[in-house]
């Protein structure tokens, strides 16, 4: 990417961010898809959480953030989350009827960065694109610590210096 599609991307941001929303109810994901254009995101749809760990893996950095239910066949959204949990590092989104703090906690130990309850509202999808640029930031972090300890109080020709604090 160009610097100039960089700062193409930063104006139009969070516009057209790219969700990839997982239910295996018809309705909802319709109801969630239609409330997620309104946000102008752009929103990729799946009934089944397969089809979406395949998306994903088959389309490395295209998508931004995943919104899943948790009660699915075959796969449920814990699942879905821990799988994507060891392969990629995208905020993860669950969405349930279930407001009992033992299905939030699940999600929060399996990493998820929200919890919304059904009927989802407006208001929270606006302000989703925030988990993205939290796990952004996060891992430049993340970076940064990593780098500067492995690199120490190096001087320029990578010796390390003995400074007493």
């Amino acid at each position: 990417m160009t610097v100039e599609q960089d700062f193409e991307a930063l104006d139009q941001f969070p516009v057209r961010m790219r969700v990839i929303s997982v239910d295996d109810d018809q309705t909802c994901l319709c109801i969630l898809e239609t409330l997620l254009h309104r946000c102008h995101y752009h929103v990729t749809t799946t009934e089944k959480a397969q089809t979406a760990l395949e998306l994903l893996k088959d389309n490395k950095n295209k998508f931004n953030l995943v919104i899943s239910d948790i009660d699915m066949p075959h796969m449920d959204g814990f699942k879905l989350l821990e799988l994507l949990g060891l392969e990629m590092d995208l905020p993860i989104i669950l969405l349930s009827a279930h407001s009992h703090p033992k299905y939030v906690m699940e999600g929060v130990k399996r990493s998820a960065c929200d919890y919304l309850l059904r009927s989802v509202r407006i208001e929270e999808l606006k302000n989703i694109w925030q988990h993205m640029v939290r796990k952004s930031m996060f891992k430049k972090m993340k970076n940064i610590l990593t780098n500067g300890e492995s690199q120490g109080n190096s001087d320029q020709n990578g010796l390390k210096a003995n400074r007493k604090t």
